[in-house]
Order: structure tokens, then sequence, then C-alpha cells
């Protein structure tokens, strides 16, 4: 016996004013990740790595700009697993990019804007795809970090009897 799954409820259409605030996330997203096309290439960037060479300061404001289209999210009534989803891209991007050096060349790749629009339209077109996607994405981020917290306290014992083999003082 075969069980379906129960329709999706209809995607309701966006007012007026609604898809003015898509269409402003949207321009902000552009300016963050895609503005300016770099001649000769098919490759474009946006503001965001440009900030990112501001030391400290730079990827705070990158963030902070990033966080008004999770923020529209949530006035959109986006899930928690797709929140959770755009504040895993923006915590990426914001983490090493803040890295000297090789965090300024990961911000010309991540594009965490780009993303959680994304994110965004997918969730206005098909609300319950995108949240089953970010439940599962979340799940494994989840398991990773356990895995990788894990093996963090098994290295730690490890080092511990190691060293304590070392010196016949303990």
């Amino acid at each position: 016996m075969t069980h379906a799954r129960p329709a999706d409820p209809p995607v309701r259409e966006l007012t007026e004013p609604e898809r003015r605030r898509v269409v402003r996330a949207e321009r902000l997203a552009f300016l963050l990740d895609n503005a300016i096309r770099i001649p000769g290439t098919p490759f474009r960037i946006g503001l965001d790595p440009l900030l990112g060479l501001l030391p400290g300061l730079g990827d705070a404001i990158g963030a902070l700009a990033s966080a008004w289209i999770v923020v529209e999210a949530v006035r959109f009534g986006a899930p928690r697993a797709v929140l959770v989803r755009m504040l895993y891209n923006i915590g990426i991007d914001s983490l090493i990019g803040a890295v000297p050096g090789a965090g300024d060349l990961f911000d010309f790749v991540w594009k965490s804007d780009a993303k959680n629009m994304a994110l965004l339209r997918r969730h206005l077109a098909e609300p319950h795809v995108v949240h089953r996607a970010s439940r599962r994405l979340l799940i494994m981020v989840v398991l990773l970090i356990v895995g990788i917290a894990a093996s963090a306290v098994v290295a730690a014992v490890l080092l511990l009897r190691y060293l304590l083999t070392l010196s016949p003082h303990f």
C-alpha cells in the first residue's frame, strides 16, 4: 500500500507592496553580490567582497546588509529551517570572509545574498519544497557539527593520554 503525500496548499499571489519588497531585496542582493562585471570575464562581483577588504568593519557592514534579506524572509513567513539556512549562508560568508587574504578571495565566489534571494524566491513560489530541502540541510549541518565536536573531544582525550605517557611525574 502506498501513501500519497497530501497536496501542497495553493500558493497565494503577492500584493503590489509585497512585490515591491521582493524587488528591493533583489536589488540589494544584486548590489552586494553581482553589481560589477569584471572586464573581459563572465564574472561579476558586488560590494560585499569590496567591503570585506576593510578589516573587521567591512564584514560587519556586509553581514548587516545581508540580514535585511533575512528580515524580509521573516516578514514573508519563511519557516525556521529556511531562515536558519539563510543565516548559515551569511555566517559562512562572514566567518570565512573575515580571514585576511583567503577570506577576501572567498568573498568573491561565495554569494550569500544571491543564495538567500534564491531561497526567498523559491519559498514564495513553492513554500513546502524549500522548507523540506532546508530541513534536510539543517539536519546534515547539525550532524556535521556534532561529528566535529565528538572528533575534537576524542582528539583531546588522545592528546591528553599521550602527554601523560611522556612525563613520569604525572
